[in-house]
């Protein structure tokens, strides 16, 4: 064959500038498309021996990444189909694809992600002259009597091509690195690069540095000699969401989950993902244990295609509270070199998006009805998931809404639906211990009084209320139940308090209360417990400056907690009877300080200068009744 010059055909002179543009945020994304072009080349030619197109491989396919430091060179290789110098010319030298116009306008102009473009248009091979100085092609076609043919370029541009030495069918791709990508490109970051990107790439993957040097060991007779270790791939070609479920052992997902994503807690539970239509859909999705639901998400959804790493958490496929989860899913069919507008427009993205949504119901549904017991237990780790879903998503919601639980003070898990039988209200605390006197009362009445004590849930039971009118949300101190009494009596307590506390602002009520056990109770109606809540969502706001909208917020949402007197108390009757006497005025103020105090105690709001006042004429009680015993 007589060597050639000529230069890549482009329909524009300025395609290849922004091909560099895109590729520079990534630059190790050539190792994963030059070892992905590689698999592909052995996946073509095992189609065309199953065809009859060609003849069967006498040998085992495999691909080779050789890293040779001296040389400053790094050698992707395969077996696979090779090429022809007519095919090379074809595919390697004429990047004047359709519509090449038109990428360069959608690209520079309707998009601003750097992501995704890589192998749209068969631009994979071109992303290695973002590290190379030279790039050499040597290939030979596995079309028998079809001479190898050497491909050489500097820039993707210039090109020359010539006759090649090569005896077995495959291609073999020469990067020469530029001296930027030498101090990038090390051992270890390859060898890095290639674990994230082709773990379970499907064929034999093999890693060689060409520079390490064998092992020494000594021989039986004392001298030392070179001792080659085996030869390993460093891939998983049949990772464990490639297998049918039924041929999957519980053993098999819980060590696939901790290799994947390095935690050593075993998951909950997971979802098997594997079918052929209307999606090619392939993966595993685990439910976590969580200590932490603040943690990092990033990394947690991990999307292949064909085997192959393309990246973590696209929200356009994976609806963002999945990220809860953890998983691996290869999605074959997505159109993931496109960008993510592009994605988010996608109807087949939206139908891929919904089933993934259907699929996590499903199962959740399942276990809920089959396996109460277990869901139940699980149900700690997995309610900020649950909540979070039917909060973001409306056919999560629909799914989950009757097997979303609440845990009751008691220990056991009951839906919306089985606590409010015969009833429109769910009694709620956020505090079990401090608040055990209303927790009481609550159960008194017939309630099962469930704990709700994470962030989310003050949205979440407003989005309940919304979506359910019929159902509300009640803390346990926002209702007491009790006789209130006549105008006269209330009176006479408000005026004693808020003397005896220096408020005139306090609201007094005063009920009788039956055999309730304290002599006072603070009592926060459920929208003044909102609004405060709102109040500390906006102090995070607020940054203190003269024009902070947020500054004034004691006027924009006032502390709003009434007093309530327990009449039917025996130290209220007490109390009262001095009162109406006017007599000891110091000894029942001090008093009215003190049943104040308890009931903020009682009521988780006693702040510290009330504690430490509480305690101290505690003290002083207890000193008297050791004195009269």
């Amino acid at each position: 064959m007589e060597t050639r010059s000529g230069k890549v055909s482009v329909t524009t002179e300025n395609i290849f500038p922004v091909i560099r543009q895109w590729l520079y945020s990534d630059k190790d994304i050539f190792i994963r498309e030059l070892v992905s072009n590689c698999s592909d080349a052995v996946s073509k030619h095992k189609r065309l021996v199953e065809i009859g197109k060609a003849e069967a491989f006498d040998g085992d396919y495999r691909v080779d990444v050789i890293f040779d430091d001296k040389e400053k060179t790094i050698k992707f290789i395969d077996n696979g189909i090779g090429m022809s110098a007519e095919e090379i010319d074809k595919y390697i030298n004429q990047i004047a694809f359709s519509g090449a116009i038109d990428f360069v306008t959608k690209y520079q102009e309707q998009s601003t992600d750097k992501s995704g473009i890589i192998g749209h248009f068969g631009l994979g091979f071109y992303s290695a002259f973002m590290v190379a100085d030279e790039v050499t092609i040597l290939s030979k076609s596995f079309v028998k009597d079809e001479p190898a043919v050497m491909w050489k370029s500097e820039d993707g541009m210039e090109y020359e091509v010539s006759d090649g030495v090569k005896e077995t069918q495959g291609t073999e791709i020469t990067l020469k690195l530029s001296e930027d990508a030498q101090a990038m490109f090390t051992d270890t970051e390859i060898q890095s690069i290639l674990a994230k990107y082709c773990s379970f790439m499907p064929v034999d993957l093999y890693y060689t540095n060409a520079n390490k040097k064998a092992e020494a060991s000594v021989d039986e007779n004392g001298e030392e000699t070179e001792e080659i270790s085996e030869e390993k791939p460093i891939n998983n070609k049949e990772p464990l969401w490639t297998k049918m479920p039924k041929d999957c052992t519980d053993e098999d997902y819980i060590e696939f989950y901790h290799n994947v994503f390095n935690d050593m807690r075993d998951p909950l539970f997971w979802i098997h993902l594997n079918m052929d239509y209307p999606f090619t859909l392939q993966g595993i999705l685990y439910f976590p244990k969580t200590d932490n639901v603040y943690q990092s998400l990033e990394g947690r959804i991990k999307i292949y295609n064909h085997q192959v790493f393309v990246a973590d958490n696209i929200e356009e496929i994976i609806p963002e509270f999945l990220f809860l989860l953890r998983g691996c899913l290869d999605c074959s069919d997505l159109p993931l070199n496109v960008s993510r507008s592009a994605l988010q427009q996608d109807e087949y993205v939206k139908k891929l998006s919904g089933h993934i949504i259907r699929k996590v119901s499903d199962r959740l549904n399942d276990l809920f009805k089959k396996e109460r017991e277990s869901y139940e237990k699980y149900w700690s780790d997995i309610s900020v998931f649950v909540k979070y879903g039917m909060m973001r998503e409306a056919k999560f919601n629909e799914k989950c809404k009757d097997i979303c639980l609440f845990k009751t003070v008691d220990g056991a898990f009951k839906t919306v639906k089985e606590l409010t039988e015969g009833k429109d209200t769910v009694k709620y605390t956020s505090d079990p211990k401090s608040q055990a006197a209303y927790i009481e009362m609550a159960k008194k009445e017939g309630f099962d009084v469930v704990i709700l004590d994470e962030e989310i849930d003050n949205n979440f039971i407003s989005f309940l209320e919304y979506n359910h009118s019929d159902v509300h949300f009640k803390r346990v101190d926002s209702e007491l139940s009790g006789e209130m009494q006549d105008e006269d009596t209330t009176n006479k307590f408000r005026d004693f308090f808020r003397g005896a506390l220096s408020n005139d602002n306090l609201e007094v009520s005063a009920m009788a209360m039956g055999d309730a056990k304290l002599p006072a109770f603070i009592r926060e109606t459920e929208e003044a417990r909102r609004m405060k809540e709102m109040r500390e969502q906006f102090k995070r706001m607020s940054t203190g400056k003269e024009d902070d909208p947020y500054k004034d917020l004691d006027s924009m949402f006032p502390v709003k907690q009434d007093l309530v007197i327990n009449t039917d108390n025996p130290l209220i009757s007490k109390l009262s009877a001095l009162i109406s006497l006017g007599t000891k005025t110091e000894e029942c103020n001090r008093l009215a300080v003190h049943v104040y105090d308890q009931a903020r105690l009682a009521h988780g709001s006693l702040d510290s200068e009330g504690l430490t006042r509480f305690l101290e004429y505690n003290s002083e009680l207890l000193a008297q009744s050791a004195d009269n015993i």
